[in-house]
């Protein structure tokens, strides 16, 4: 509990209308900060992610602390072509057999190494993917996908305006969080990947209800 209270001070206020449990994500916290956060659920869910790309696709993989367990397990499924907008991504992905990796240009985000910006999305707009594989801040059952930061939103918006699918992956708690920056309606997105604690009410009282929105907007939901 100490542990959970130290990171939840350390993320600073509570987000407007007082939802502390809302800010589970600790929008202001760094990577190095979150990365340690639920590190074996962000592997389980990387290694479940990584099992649902079929060899041979084109991917892009999104920035954030759970799609770098993703890059971990990709090498699996070689050959794979791997755009990344994740200097942490690209560093689990580098030299790796049968993983044509592209690291997509553009501004590091200080404290994220997330790569943002006009460059990042002319070079999206540029290329065509099979599949993104999207992280997200928060998901909520009436306003969908959405970001902490616009950078990473407009990021996120390239990225699914370019791709064939998307396969959201994030922990249970980013379920009934709602973020800075609309990204997209539930619809937009065909997969969504999370742990089994999301439909607890008792510890994710928002997991349930935005669950039920999620399948009801046909989106297929994988809970490991």
């Amino acid at each position: 509990m100490y542990r959970v209270q130290a990171l939840l001070d350390a993320a600073g206020p509570a987000p407007v209308g007082g939802d502390r449990s809302a800010h589970r994500a600790w929008p202001t916290a760094g990577f190095a900060a979150r990365e340690a956060w639920q590190s074996a659920t962000k592997d389980r869910l990387g290694a479940a992610v990584a099992a649902m790309v079929e060899p041979g696709s084109r991917v892009l993989l999104d920035a954030g602390t759970t799609t770098v367990h993703v890059a971990g397990h990709l090498a699996a499924r070689a050959p794979l072509t791997v755009a990344v907008v994740s200097l942490q991504a690209a560093v689990r992905l580098a030299d790796r057999p049968g993983i044509d990796l592209l690291v997509v240009g553009g501004r590091s985000r200080p404290g994220e190494r997330s790569l943002v910006g006009p460059l990042t999305l002319r070079t999206l707009e540029a290329l065509a993917f099979d599949l993104f594989v999207m992280s997200i801040g928060g998901v909520h059952a009436e306003h969908g996908w959405s970001e902490f930061s616009l950078d990473d939103a407009a990021v996120k918006q390239a990225g699914l305006a370019q791709s064939g699918r998307t396969l959201t992956v994030a922990d249970a708690t980013k379920l009934g969080v709602r973020a800075f920056s609309q990204v997209a309606p539930l619809d937009a997105v065909h997969s969504f990947v999370t742990d089994r604690a999301a439909a607890d009410p008792a510890t994710h009282p928002g997991g349930p209800r935005t669950l039920d929105a999620l399948r009801e907007a046909g989106v297929d939901t994988v809970l490991v």
